[in-house]
């Protein structure tokens, strides 16, 4: 009998998380080549499960409930490895790939149609007050291991490249990658869609080669 009311009360706990993180776990599934279903997503995606207790510390958050909003991050951070303070705001069909190590600031805003990657850090710099997290717009993907820091806003339809540290304002459009983090145009893909973290230009490496490149064809009018 005990383990029927268990069974029961876990299927109409699956259910509500299933419909009430639809956008989530479908964010899941269409990023993630790894997902098999909905059902797999619910059951071992750490990220989703992260989601689902800051969803519920975050309203606790908002209607300024004391200690109890921060326990609950604290414990899904034990559990999942993901620390996300109440206090963010996060938009629809977000998506953390592994998540192992993500942490996300008090201050900080996403946009909506967002992917982090492990170890990503969304976080202050100093010991500044009020608003001190990054702001992060729509349809962006921030690399493994990318740390993004202060009170910088990310433009729409950007990416952030893997162990980039990123400090001043990007515009939209754009790839960062580098330490500290430079700029470079993508012709307004949204990168999020294609998840292409290969063909990732890098303005330094591309001055070089075409200072090398230079180099050559006056090595060869000499030659003549």
């Amino acid at each position: 009998m005990i383990l029927l009311i268990f069974l029961l009360f876990f299927i109409v706990i699956s259910l509500l998380v299933m419909i009430l993180f639809a956008d989530d776990i479908r964010a899941a599934r269409d990023r993630d080549p790894a997902a098999r279903g909905s059902l797999e997503i619910l059951l071992l995606y750490p990220y989703l499960h992260a989601m689902v207790v800051y969803r519920l510390a975050h309203f606790f958050w908002v209607n300024k409930i004391p200690l109890l909003p921060r326990l609950l991050s604290q414990t899904a951070r034990f559990f999942t490895g993901i620390e996300i303070h109440p206090g963010a705001t996060i938009g629809k069909c977000f998506f953390i790939d592994h998540g192992m190590g993500v942490v996300i600031g008090e201050t900080t805003i996403i946009g909506d149609n967002v992917t982090l990657f492990q170890g990503v850090t969304l976080g202050g710099t100093g010991k500044e007050t009020g608003k001190r997290h990054p702001t992060l717009g729509d349809n962006i993907v921030v690399g493994a291991g990318a740390k993004v820091l202060g009170n910088i806003n990310i433009g729409n339809n950007s990416y952030v490249g893997a162990n980039a540290v990123v400090l001043k304002d990007v515009p939209a459009n754009s790839t960062i990658v580098g330490v500290p983090g430079r700029t470079t145009r993508q012709e307004g893909k949204k990168i999020d869609l294609l998840m292409d973290h290969v063909h990732v230009t890098d303005p330094i490496t591309d001055k070089l080669r075409e200072l090398h490149k230079r180099i050559q064809e006056l090595e060869e009018k000499v030659k003549k």
